[in-house]
Formats: structure tokens, sequence, C-alpha cells
């Protein structure tokens, strides 16, 4: 199966993290996914069903997104069995003419599905890990053998940070040479500073987080308190919701602070900017982070950065424009009082300097044109055979492990002679191109418009 054009491909974006969800894998892939429209090549995404939306959607540009009805088992992350997606991914995959599967998030177990029937049907592979990992404990020795099985043939792996490539390298026993990095981005005209949305006389402290442990929100209940009760014009807004919300919500019943700290609970995309803009520092409290895109998005409204300084944070953004500080509660309360008194004395620069900064850094065109030059060097590869595989599984992942692993692998290629025994190939229809800039049926069907979600029209 060949591409469209000449030098496109016709990609599929695999994750089950994907909108309406959010959170900085959904928005990378989106994004991702946009440009690489844009730069003529056919995309498309497949993530699991939420609530009510399921089958087949269209976002922006013809974007199409497979909504598919597996269960979900925890945190947004489908369960597997390995086999029981084959019928669907497969079908998917040559119904689009699919020729590089990219698979996105360590945690996602879609992905590892996809990138194991796409082997066994031979198509290209691509990995984007946007986590880091331990060593030490139970879940995350599991979850790094099943990256090291994930991963030991997939033809290239991107990381968003040189810190989450040393980590993965790591975790997975890789060559180091098949690992790119690529940072994540923002898009500039999304993240504009508007300084009259402050509120005179008072010094707002804004975070935008999920409210879970691994973001540092303890490390933030003992922020709070300390802080307010030493300057009285001091004020938290935080967006975000999670299990760790009851905490802060106990904090400022404790201290009687409801008039000092708003928790805005859960925030659409799009609104996000409305509440950065109206801080003067932006708070990152998280205990591991491999890129963290809200640090970007923050400096970009022209807030000064205060951030723990873990994982490929340091990385980001210039000194000048954050203060980094050890994940502890006296660290933190140091660099919010550096920058405080920053402020007071009129030493930061103005919002206007730091988003003309920040702007040129990370473009999402940038990370597409990256991307692309990875696709290119994968397309030119060539795809192992099985019996390759298997002596790669077996070598590469462990006694137990790699022969577990590859006789699941000659289940799966069973089980795929079987499907197209069933259904060959051949009578699969072949879906019509909706995305790039020929895409003259989703200027027909939609009537020339952008943007929204639609329903795919029945075919007849």
């Amino acid at each position: 199966v060949g591409a469209g054009a000449a030098g496109s491909r016709f990609v599929c974006m695999v994750s089950d993290f994907f909108y309406p969800n959010m959170g900085g894998v959904e928005s990378h892939v989106y994004q991702l996914s946009q440009c690489l429209i844009e730069r003529g090549h056919k995309v498309l995404v497949v993530t699991h069903a939420y609530g009510h939306r399921k089958g087949v959607r269209y976002l922006t540009n013809g974007l199409k997104v497979y909504y598919l009805p597996l269960k979900v088992m925890y945190n947004q992350s489908t369960a597997t069995t390995l086999f029981h997606s084959l019928p669907l991914l497969r079908d998917i995959f040559v119904r689009e003419r699919v020729t590089v599967v990219h698979a996105h998030s360590s945690f996602s177990a879609m992905a590892h599905d996809a990138l194991f029937h796409a082997k066994t049907m031979g198509l290209r592979t691509v990995f984007t890990d946007h986590s880091l990992f331990g060593f030490a404990d139970v879940s995350s020795v599991l979850t790094n053998k099943l990256l090291t099985v994930s991963l030991c043939d997939t033809n290239h792996i991107i990381c968003v940070s040189y810190t989450s490539k040393e980590n993965t390298v790591l975790r997975a026993a890789l060559d180091p040479r098949i690992v790119s990095v690529i940072p994540n981005a923002v898009d500039p005209t999304d993240f504009t500073p508007d300084p009259s949305k402050r509120v005179d006389g008072t010094i707002t402290i804004v975070v935008v987080s999920r409210l879970v442990y691994r973001k540092g929100i303890d490390l933030l209940s003992g922020i709070i308190p300390e802080l307010c009760q030493k300057y009285p014009e001091l004020h938290f807004l935080v967006g975000g919701e999670g299990p760790k919300r009851i905490i802060l919500e106990e904090v400022r019943e404790r201290y009687q602070l409801h008039d000092r700290v708003r928790l805005l609970g859960a925030l659409e995309h799009q609104d996000v900017r409305n509440v950065l803009v109206q801080g003067h520092i932006f708070l990152n409290t998280s205990l591991t982070e491999a890129f963290c895109m809200a640090i970007v998005e923050a400096a970009s409204c022209g807030l000064q950065v205060v951030s723990t300084k873990v994982g490929g944070i340091p990385e980001v953004l210039p000194e000048n424009l954050i203060i980094l500080c050890e994940p502890s509660v006296k660290s933190l309360c140091d660099g919010l009082e550096k920058a405080i008194a920053q402020l007071r004395s009129g030493t930061l620069p103005s919002p206007e300097t730091v988003h003309n900064k920040v702007k040129t850094f990370y473009t999402w065109r940038n990370v597409a044109e990256r991307t692309e030059k990875v696709y290119d060097r994968v397309s030119n590869e060539v795809v192992l055979p099985m019996d390759e595989r298997l002596d790669r599984l077996m070598s590469h992942c462990g006694p137990v492990t790699g022969y577990i692993f590859a006789l699941f692998a000659v289940l799966n290629f069973l089980f795929l002679a079987f499907l197209r025994w069933m259904t060959p190939d051949s009578i699969i229809d072949v879906a019509i191109d909706a995305t790039g800039p020929k895409g003259a049926w989703t200027k027909q069907c939609f009537g020339g418009k952008k943007g929204g979600v639609k329903e795919e029209l029945p075919r007849s």
C-alpha cells in the first residue's frame, strides 16, 4: 500500500487519551495531526469511546477520529487481552490504507495493542513517550517490562525531552540511535497576555493541573496557608480536578481562606488562557514531568513561572523566565517569595516581552516537520519478518517474558491469517480521503466549514 501524493504518508495516531478528555497527550495528538494534515499527509486518530461519543467523528480540517467501543479499565485506559482489538484495528488500518502507525503514551493499553498488531501486519511503527517512570516500585517494574516488549522491535521512538529520552532508553533497554527528541509545543496565538484581567492591589498565583499525587498537590496544600498568612494581598486560583481536590478544600476550610483560594474545577482547553491571564505568577508543583506544557502556556501568557526542578522541566524555559525549586514546601515558598519580591520591585519583564520570547521557542509546525523526518526514516526501513521478530523478542526481553510474548506474536499472526481468510483485504472498502489540502470531499460534505464535530456520512 502506498501513499497518495509524492512524499505523503497515511498516518494513524493511536492513544487511549484524546478529546473530549483533556491533557497534554490529547493536545499533542490533535495539534500534531492538524499540522501534518497541513503538510499534505492523511492523518486519522484512533481512541476509545467517551460516553456517548462513539463511532466515527470529524474534527477541524477533516481529521477523522475513530471512537472504538472498547472497555475502559482505569484512568481512561482500556482493558487489554491483546487480541480483542485486532479485528477492529486491522479493519481500520486496511480501510484507511495506513502506512505508519504512531502510538502515544506508555500508559495507553490501546497504543501498545496497536504497535503489536501493526508489526504483525508489516506496517511501520513509531512511538512517542510522554512520561517519566521510576525503577523501584511494582507498578514501574511491570510497566517498564511491558515497554521493553512493546518497543524492542518498534521502528522509532520519540521522547519530548532529553531527560525523557535517557529515562526511556534505560527503562526499555533501547539503542539510543533509534530514539529522537522532539519537544512539545504551544500555539502562541491561543495564549496571549492580557494584563487588564489582573485585579489591582492583589498578587494572584495560578495553578492549572490535574489534582493528583504526581502533580504535587500535597506540596501545594502546605504552601497555601504559609504564604497567605505572610502576604495579605496574595490570592490563589486553582484550575483542575482530581482526587486530591479534597485536600485543598480542607486547607481552605481550616484556615478560612474561601475568599483567597478559588477552586475552579475542571477546565476546557479553550478556557485555560482566560484563567492564566488573571495571574501574576504560575506555580507548578509536579513531582515528575517529562516536559510540562503548562509552564510554556503560562509563560506565553506573560506569567512568571515558579516550578519544581524535576524531570525535563529545566530544559523547557531559559533561566530568566523560570524560578526552579526543589520539590519541597520550603524551597517552593522561597521561590514564590523571590517572584513576589521581583513583582513588587517592578524588575520582571512585561507580559508582552515574555510572550514574544516564548512564541519563538516551540511551534507545532516545527514539531510536525521533525516528526515528518522520522516518518521518512522509518519508511525506508525494512519491517522485520516474523522469524526475526520472534528472535528479537526472545533475545531482548528475557527468558520468561520474551518466550511468552513470542508465543503471543505467533497466536496473533495466526489470528490475523484467520481474519484475512474470513474477510480478505481486497473486499474491505477503501475510505474516501477527507484530509489534506485536496480534501474536496470534506468541502462537499461540510460546506467548506472548518471546526466542529461531524458524524460520518453514510456511504451509498
